[in-house]
């Protein structure tokens, strides 16, 4: 990955972890927990949401190795006792941050396919397209890491977005039961990144975003 590449990637990724992280607040301070909001959780200034692991050493090693990056940030707090319903709206509050991040990737992806659609040749010559380049770049990047992000927390593995789904969905007894694994959620990710399963998965998405651009 080129030094223009990894510095563009830096950049949203951080945007993109910070708007996953605000609209978790945003969506807990809907259903009536205003924990995130008075730690000052719904901003987008990434600093109050970065993780030194996720945020920072994670995809500095995945830019540094070519791979596509993606990462976590601090967890939004919630307060079930805020809640009235809260396996629901926990359910809510989890799938809001992938949610934001596809919404992210679909306005970028309109805006990119626009630019394309009116003239693609000027993305292969010299002149406007050296212009334009750093745009089409960006706008790429924003989809295919926003995307990334949205699956990468949808993995039903605590305590990423998509056990909060999960344990909204099944039944009080069987959440019971699958919120007995919490405690090994962090060392069974850090294996499925070690043994390449999530990188693998991730390459998919990867190339099925290209080819929807391309």
């Amino acid at each position: 990955m080129g030094i223009q590449n990894a510095i563009i990637s830096i950049f949203v990724i951080l945007f993109a972890i910070t708007v996953h992280e605000a609209s978790h607040g945003w969506a807990a301070l809907k259903k009536g927990d205003p924990t995130a909001y008075q730690l000052g959780r719904i901003t987008l200034n990434p600093i109050p949401h970065i993780d030194p692991i996720g945020t920072i050493l994670l995809p500095a090693m995945l830019i540094i190795m070519g791979a596509p990056p993606f990462g976590w940030a601090k967890p939004v707090p919630v307060n079930p006792l805020n809640l009235k319903d809260p396996r629901r709206d926990n359910l809510i509050i989890s799938i809001a941050g992938p949610a934001s991040n596809i919404a992210v990737a679909v306005v970028a992806f309109i805006i990119l396919k626009i630019i394309l659609n009116l003239n693609p040749s000027l993305f292969y010559g010299g002149g406007f397209a050296k212009l334009l380049s750093p745009i089409i770049q960006i706008l790429y990047l924003t989809i295919l890491l926003n995307v990334i992000l949205a699956f990468f927390n949808l993995i039903p593995i605590p305590p990423l977005d998509g056990s909060g789904v999960v344990m909204g969905l099944i039944s009080e007894e069987a959440a019971q039961k699958y919120e007995q694994i919490r405690p090994y959620g962090f060392f069974i990710l850090i294996l499925l990144i070690m043994t390449g399963f999530i990188g693998r998965m991730l390459g998919v998405v990867q190339g099925i975003v290209y080819r929807l651009i391309f």
